[in-house]
């Protein structure tokens, strides 16, 4: 996908994402999400907060107050910027669509994995059916596996071959794991509700190597 098109992915799934947001009932918008130590509302104030990201006074603060923790500046922002109304959260997301600035420090491609994978750490937990346009979802993991540091969880599956069973994709060398590109994509960014999703002769290595990284 080209710059412009990776771009349209991510407007799109911001207004299904906000569709999505609008059907929630307030114990819903309480509920755990995927993303470890996040409620459903953490997620959406963090999805929206994006909005006002700059490099600030207030950014280094926050970053102080976390003691340096990147994860857990993110975090604290996110649960703070998520107390506001429900329907202001989902006006807010809305309100991104057409821009074309990333949040500072990463890129467009960034942006679209954290769009994408934190829509699934609302409608999974939900059992909301919220699909995912595979070309982008492939996108998306092409750039994980190619730049490791961005999930830890994806160091511990080199060794694998990831194959998706939706489009032509694959990546990786070792014995095989196969699936949706969806639930790939969730593994590699540490999201173990999606393995229950993938066969392969590579499922009992993996088995293996997330019962390891758990411990």
């Amino acid at each position: 996908m080209d710059p412009e098109d990776v771009w349209s992915a991510i407007d799109a799934e911001r207004l299904s994402l906000a569709d999505l947001l609008d059907q929630l009932s307030a114990d819903e918008w309480r509920q755990p999400s995927l993303c470890e130590g996040w409620t459903v509302r953490d997620v959406a104030g963090h999805l929206a907060w994006q909005r006002q990201i700059r490099i600030s006074t207030a950014a280094i603060v926050g970053m102080i107050r976390a003691r340096g923790n990147l994860h857990r500046a993110i975090h604290d922002a996110a649960c703070r910027y998520g107390a506001r109304p429900t329907g202001q959260l989902v006006a807010e997301i809305r309100a991104i669509v057409g821009s074309r600035r990333p949040v500072p420090g990463v890129t467009y491609l960034e942006t679209l994995i954290d769009i994408l994978v934190h829509g699934q750490d609302i409608a999974i937990p939900l059992r909301r059916r919220h699909d995912l346009p595979p070309a982008a979802a492939a996108t998306a993991a092409t750039r994980i596996w190619s730049k490791p540091s961005l999930f830890r969880a994806t160091r511990k599956l080199h060794g694998l071959r990831f194959t998706a069973t939706d489009l032509d994709w694959t990546v990786g060398d070792g014995p095989e794991i196969r699936g949706p590109i969806e639930a790939i994509l969730l593994l590699l960014t540490g999201r173990p509700a999606a393995v229950p999703r993938l066969t392969g002769d590579g499922t009992a290595s993996l088995a293996t190597r997330l019962s390891a990284a758990a411990r």
